[in-house]
């Protein structure tokens, strides 16, 4: 068998000290975020922006 063609790895979980880092949240709100979203990178940033802003 061959490797697909355009086929990615799954993207690793985020860190909670880089998470917090790239919004500027303190790193318990990073914690509780990745909680809660677990592994959706694109529901995790939407609410670190959240918290962010």
């Amino acid at each position: 068998m061959t490797e697909r063609e355009g086929a990615s790895a799954p993207a690793p979980a985020y860190e909670p000290k880089v998470l917090a880092k790239k919004f500027r949240i303190p790193v318990e709100d990073a914690v509780k975020i990745i909680d809660k979203y677990g592994s959706d990178r694109k529901a995790i940033d939407k609410a670190a922006r959240r918290i962010a802003a």
